[in-house]
């Protein structure tokens, strides 16, 4: 029988299960335990790790790795070893080559008979380790979620290359003309986010996931950096900024893990107390990130009321002297309003924006209904008709401003 050698890397990542290797040995694929003294409590389901002795109608999902031949993990390739019973819902010619086995094609998993195995590319063995919580998983299923991104994010870094090759418009992109691109796919997310609209938020996230992925295919290119190196880097980043998780400093607020941030990132940066301010972002994210590097060292507001009575302060300024300064006092006292009660400013003015939005149409439909021209009314009526729709949709636009709490 033939059996390829492989990456010795690649093993060593997938060989991590290598316990989830001896229960595929101890157990078999019938539900019981070959050994009547075997009592590793690593079976079974309590560990959080989804394996646990079956019943009868349970079967084993096996990862094939990235779906290239040469990556096929050892401890898939003794997964199926030790079993007659192979299935697939599909599967490419060279990866059934690879394990040198022929599995049988099944239209849906119902048809998998008790204790057999399906054999996929890791990201769909993990689709399907989705759809079937109670199935067991060769590799564990969080090392099968791991093995699941990293192939589908190498997709689409494949796709981004091939686009910047092969595209006339993507080859004429540089970092500076596509972060306009970058910026507005950042606010449709915030604008998923805000109508919770859950598939428009991931669509929105995929179309932002590429701009990252773009601009990083231009560092390539330069030989700067890579996406892979982008995301060790980050996660390097992610972890040193997490003392209170990955060390010993103790951080028991949401409020107390933003001063740690703060100070890490003034001490290792340097810069003073408001290090790196982009001047090119929005200004109530300006304002915001001003707010918070002060509160870093203590210069805040410590009630919600003070903040109030700021804001009221700075409206009765602007009512003596009305002009830009004063209204942009108003305006960064309503920020500070705002991060007292744990409300993202950008959020609320967008919901507010959209909650206009729909009054103003809905006032229109209103005056349509009665045979009025909306348009070509005097402000006075118009207000009249808007203040109809307000009270009309009032029961709708309560659930949203509850969720911007």
């Amino acid at each position: 029988a033939r059996r390829r050698d492989h990456d010795d890397d690649r093993d060593d990542e997938h060989d991590r299960d290598d316990q989830g290797d001896d229960r595929v040995d101890c157990h078999g694929y019938d539900g019981a335990c070959a050994d009547g003294d075997c009592d590793d409590t690593h079976h079974h389901r309590d560990d959080g790790r989804n394996h646990r002795a079956r019943d009868p109608l349970m079967i084993t999902i096996v990862g094939l790795g990235p779906g290239d031949p040469d990556g096929v993990p050892r401890s898939a390739i003794r997964a199926i070893a030790a079993t007659e019973r192979v299935y697939a819902l599909q599967l490419d010619a060279d990866l059934a080559e690879a394990i040198e086995r022929t599995p049988q094609v099944v239209a849906d998993l119902r048809d998998v008979p008790d204790g057999a195995v399906v054999v996929a590319a890791d990201l769909e063995a993990h689709r399907l380790a989705v759809s079937t919580p109670d199935a067991m998983t060769v590799p564990d299923r969080p090392t099968l979620r791991n093995h699941a991104i990293g192939a589908a994010v190498a997709q689409l870094a494949q796709v981004g290359a091939h686009l910047r090759r092969e595209c006339p418009w993507d080859r004429e992109q540089t970092a500076a003309t596509i972060v306009p691109h970058t910026v507005e796919e950042a606010f449709e997310v915030a604008e998923a986010v805000a109508t919770g609209d859950v598939a428009r938020q991931a669509d929105e996230i995929g179309d932002l996931l590429f701009q990252s992925v773009f601009l990083a295919q231009l560092l390539e290119e330069t030989g700067d950096a890579d996406l892979g190196a982008i995301a060790d880097d980050h996660a390097r980043k992610l972890i040193s900024r997490h003392p209170h998780v990955y060390g010993e400093a103790v951080a028991e607020t949401a409020g107390g893990v933003r001063d740690l941030w703060e100070r890490q990132k003034r001490e290792g940066r340097g810069g003073g107390i408001f290090h790196e301010m982009p001047p090119g972002l929005p200004a109530l994210a300006y304002a915001t990130k001003a707010q918070r590097r002060a509160a870093s060292v203590g210069f805040e507001f410590a009630v919600a009321e003070a903040t109030l009575a700021k804001l009221d302060e700075e409206v009765a300024e602007l009512h003596a002297d009305p002009g830009i300064d004063e209204l942009g006092d108003v305006l960064f006292a309503c920020v500070a309003v705002a991060r007292s009660l744990k409300v993202d400013p950008e959020i609320a003015v967008r919901a507010a924006a959209q909650r206009f939005r729909t009054r103003v149409e809905g006032a229109a439909a209103l005056a349509a209904q009665a045979g009025v021209s909306f348009v070509t009314l005097p402000p006075g009526e118009q207000l009249a008709w808007y203040e109809q729709a307000k009270a009309a949709a009032e029961p709708e636009s309560q659930p949203r401003d509850d969720q911007l709490g």
